[in-house]
Formats: C-alpha cells, structure tokens, sequence
C-alpha cells in the first residue's frame, strides 16, 4: 500500500471514522496504531527529510507531510476488517497508561537490506518503551496478534525506494512532545482514517 508523492496536500489530521468505514466489506485495512506528529513537529521532521534528502542523494522518494508517524504496533491487513478485530483492539488501548514523554529525533539512518531512510532517536525514552510493551500486552491479553519486530526500533519513515543504506548521520534534533497515540487504518482508496485516539496518562 503505497504513499502518495511528495508534493501532496498539507498536512491533516486522519480522518475521524464513520460506521461506514467499519461496514466496507470489500476494502483493504491496514492497521496501526502511532504516534502522531502536531505540524510544528511535522514541518521540521519533512524539512529534515528535505535536507538529508538534498544531502545524500537517495533516489526513491520523501513521504508526504500528511503521512509521517511513528508506528507503535502494526496489527496487519485485513480485508474485510472484522468488527470483533476493531472493538478487541479499542478495548485494548482505552486500558494503556503511560505518562507523556519527550522524543527527540536526532540522526537519519536505514536498516539493513531495506529501501527506507528515516528518522530517530539516539535514546529511547523509557516512557516510549513502556508505551510500546503495556500496548502489546493488552492487545495480546484480547487475542489480538501483532506483526511485531524482535525489538523496538522507533523510527520516522521518511524516504522510500532509495537506491542505497544510509549510515546514521546527525541531524538538528527534532524534540517532540508526545502526550497521545492514535488508531490508524490506512486504506486504499481513503487514505489514513483514525479510528480513536487516547491521551497518554499516568496509572
């Protein structure tokens, strides 16, 4: 499932979901839950990306503003989305607490064997770890499997289809105050639609 070009519209917040988006039998869902940039983080994260792009010369192409994030879990696709998968999975989420954080993106960098530069942290905030483990447990505790590396690597996405690896290169560090997650559900025709969002909050 592809992203758009880069020149696309501004940047917006995904799409509330409607009944409908849950009733499609025949569309394609990609699900995600993520963290989700406010536009004074994105429009220095998509500068970045401009830059390290001028600078190293990847080929490929940069993300559109509207779809840079940080993937927290990835549930997979389905097609249709069952509406059992859907309320597990919001079930799941509403149980998360975790109190806000600060990230700070401060080098670009590829993973081996990958076509895809993006953007990091030199330090993983313990916050985000725990983020990241107390949304695994609840969703495994409502049956729900997630496609999950073997470890946590948090990383904005910023070019795809480069011709070669990046090696991890300093950037002005972007500081990102992090204080919800978000649902996501990527479809093919739509576009990301957001299906909740929750305020991060202490226990």
């Amino acid at each position: 499932m592809g992203d758009a070009d880069v020149d696309g519209p501004a940047h917006r917040r995904p799409r509330l979901a409607t009944q409908s988006a849950f009733a499609e039998a025949a569309m394609n869902h990609r699900l995600f839950f993520a963290l989700w940039p406010d536009d004074s983080v994105r429009d220095r994260i998509d500068e970045t990306a401009a830059a390290v792009a001028h600078d190293h010369a990847p080929g490929g192409r940069r993300l559109r503003r509207d779809r840079l994030h940080l993937t927290l879990q990835f549930l997979g696709d389905f097609s249709p989305l069952p509406e059992a998968v859907t309320s597990a999975v919001l079930d799941a989420a509403a149980r998360v607490a975790c109190e806000p954080f600060t990230l700070t993106l401060d080098h670009a960098g590829s993973f081996r064997g990958s076509r895809v530069w993006w953007l990091g942290s030199s330090e993983c905030p313990a916050a985000l770890q725990v983020l990241h483990t107390a949304l695994g447990a609840e969703l495994a505790a409502e049956g729900v499997a997630v496609k999950a590396h073997p470890t946590f690597t948090p990383h904005v996405t910023i070019m795809r289809n480069v011709r070669k690896g990046l090696p991890a290169t300093p950037v002005d560090a972007i500081d990102w105050r992090v204080d919800e997650f978000a649902l996501i559900d990527s479809q093919p025709d739509r576009g990301y639609v957001e299906l909740g969002r929750w305020p991060l909050r202490r226990r």
